[in-house]
């Protein structure tokens, strides 16, 4: 088969790992986007991934029961919420399925029965945090090119997919609650009547090159401007339009990145109005989010998320617990008054320092954190020193464990392991890489990230007696 070439009435039968869905006719497979499983369509053919075939569905034969109508006028062009046209119930039965067969066939392990997938009670404005980009030529919809619009634009919002350099600009974004849309159509209306340059991504040229937007449950609110040169008159009016117009910031911040990427993890956060942090609450515990922190981005699905690493976990007060991955130690804090001992060991020195204070602030005295590379930190020096924990908590990120990690792990031999992942995949490979010691007893999927193919799960694994 051909580029250009129709396939007709081709049934849609699933969802690849990247979410895109899957259809298959004559022993070829094709990825398309905009369908769901259970349509039946005709298919044009545009491009090749090794064996692998792209292609648009041309013609609709049939529609799928699962089938919905998209509720953003940027589906389709913007790279997020690609499951908008999916119905909930469809997402998560098809996330249920991706973390259930990513289990079986690459676990190695007998598998318990699976909890039933847990849904997130929001599915739109589930956001707490958020970021759009600038650009001096935004990527120019079909409608703007016919009513002959320039190409070069300013814009401020999403990347196109695959096309680093195009952004969207964005009218509303469905994912985080206001005042987020009116900050950022705000921000970029004040830069274009200033004229002030937007970023030019080729080039490393410009002044505003993005805006992060972080809330809180609390109220809170948090701006970070991030600026690609140090012009102080320019930088100066930019923060007071956005303290003036916006008095609901709490932290008003902004980074000077004269660098070629938006990394600013190198570089100095200056607080221009308000604190420098913003504060979340769960189960009465306060926890201090600082503009390089990391926090959960779905706050309310997290509390939900937590509560199950606590029961699986089962700490009691003569437990040692190790948080693997601890970021800024807000699951070590959350299990820390059930257990005796908490150890929480993250590579970030930053988010170690977020994870002190944050205990210091909840009046923990039972936990203690440790920065360093993961597959360097579990020791014998380091057991032997802090003692051999009795549960692991572990939330690695996507890549999941290096095998140095899962080594030390069996080596170490805890009574309980809690796996938290984001990629029931590498999940999966670490599971197999246990399972001489180690047995799956619990398996609860939940979903922190709805309209998109991005799922959690959490493993109980307990060791095994023989």
């Amino acid at each position: 088969m051909q580029k250009g070439d129709i396939l007709e009435k081709v049934e849609i039968i699933g969802i690849s790992a990247d979410g895109r869905a899957i259809g298959k006719k004559d022993g070829l497979v094709i990825f398309l986007k905009e369908v769901v499983p259970g349509d039946i369509v005709d298919i044009k053919l545009i491009g090749r991934e090794k064996k692998l075939h792209r292609g648009i569905a041309v013609h609709f034969h049939k529609k799928s029961a699962d089938r919905v109508d998209a509720f953003c006028e940027h589906f389709g062009t913007c790279g997020g919420c690609k499951w908008q046209n999916l119905s909930y119930e469809g997402q998560l039965k098809h996330k249920e399925i991706h973390v259930r067969d990513n289990l079986t066939k690459l676990s190695g392990m007998e598998l318990p029965s699976f909890e039933p997938i847990m849904g997130s009670q929001k599915t739109s404005f589930y956001r707490n945090k958020l970021e759009f980009t600038f650009s001096n030529k935004k990527w120019l919809t079909r409608e703007e090119m016919e009513n002959g619009q320039e190409s070069f634009q300013p814009g401020l919002g999403f990347h196109i997919p695959r096309m680093y350099d195009k952004i969207l600009d964005i009218k509303k974004c469905h994912l985080q609650a206001d005042p987020s849309n009116e900050i950022r159509n705000a921000l970029r209306d004040f830069a274009i009547a200033e004229d002030l340059s937007f970023y030019n991504v080729k080039k490393h040229e410009g002044l505003l090159r993005n805006v992060i937007i972080r809330t809180t449950s609390t109220g809170q609110l948090m701006v970070i401007v991030q600026f690609g040169k140090g012009d102080s008159s320019q930088v100066d009016s930019v923060m007071k339009f956005l303290s003036e117009r916006f008095p609901q910031i709490t932290s008003l911040n902004y980074v000077i990145n004269p660098k070629s990427n938006d990394t600013f993890y190198d570089l100095e956060v200056r607080c221009f109005a308000g604190k420098a942090y913003i504060e979340e609450e769960m189960e009465g515990l306060t926890f201090r989010i600082r503009p390089k922190s990391f926090y959960q981005t779905n706050s309310e699905q997290a509390y939900e998320l937590y509560k199950i690493i606590r029961e699986y976990a089962s700490v009691s007060e003569k437990s040692l617990v190790y948080d693997l991955y601890t970021g800024t130690g807000t699951i070590a804090n959350f299990v820390a008054k059930n257990a005796h001992r908490v150890v929480g060991i993250e590579s970030v020195a930053d988010a170690v320092e977020d994870a002190k204070l944050n205990a210091n602030e909840n009046g923990i005295s039972n936990t203690d954190f440790f920065a360093g590379d993961m597959k360097d930190m579990l020791s014998e020096a380091f057991v032997k020193k802090n003692g051999r924990p009795d549960i692991v908590i572990t939330d690695p990120p996507r890549a999941g464990m290096h095998k140095n990690v899962t080594e030390a792990l069996v080596r170490i031999r805890p009574e309980k392991i809690v796996y938290v992942s984001c990629n029931p995949a590498t999940q999966a490979r670490d599971m197999e890489l246990m399972k001489e010691f180690y047995s799956a007893t619990k398996i609860q999927p939940v979903d922190m990230f709805p309209h998109t193919h991005h799922v959690e799960n959490v493993v109980l694994l307990e060791l095994n007696k023989n």
